[in-house]
């Protein structure tokens, strides 16, 4: 009996061996069919165009504590109307506000960016992705600046020791 049990026990780890061996095969790989270049979005030739009078606004040396505000305004010089679905700040602190009305071909429109310096001292390097209708379907805005630190408050005196009498 014994003799069986050490027969089967041989043959169980043979079969273990040898099935651990098939999982280290690599299958062949399937032939690759080449996928066919992404065809570009058509470009409405008459869609309106955005024209900024600067894409990056550099707020120089601001101190911390107040919002740092601009505005990004743009003329739309294409044929169609400008229609912006959504505009976002690439961190809750950067916060754009942008017209909700169409902006017909010839007229102005602006973007209003509001950035919250406090307890954000150091450079600024943010972005404002606006998505719209327009031939340039996105476009980034960027604001760049410094935040000059808060002084530090001074020390409270120490409160000074009664006199020995």
């Amino acid at each position: 009996m014994k003799k069986v049990m050490i027969s089967l026990f041989c043959l169980a780890i043979s079969t273990a061996a040898v099935k651990a061996q098939d999982k280290n095969v690599q299958p062949q790989p399937a032939a690759v069919t080449p996928q066919p270049p992404a065809v570009p979005k058509a470009v409405d030739p008459d869609a309106g165009k955005f024209k900024f009078v600067e894409e990056t606004h550099d707020y120089g040396e601001v101190a911390e504590g107040p919002k740092a505000e601009c505005d990004f305004e743009f003329k739309n010089v294409g044929k169609k109307p400008i229609i912006i679905s959504e505009a976002h700040g690439s961190c809750g602190c950067t916060v754009p506000q942008w017209p909700s009305e169409p902006i017909l071909p010839g007229k102005t429109g602006k973007i209003h960016v509001v950035y919250n310096t406090e307890g954000r001292p150091g450079p600024i390097n943010k972005q404002v992705t606006i998505n719209s209708n327009a031939a340039q379907s996105t476009m980034v805005l960027n604001i760049r600046g410094n935040v000059k630190a808060k002084p530090a408050a001074p020390a409270a005196a120490p409160a000074a020791a009664p006199a020995a009498h």
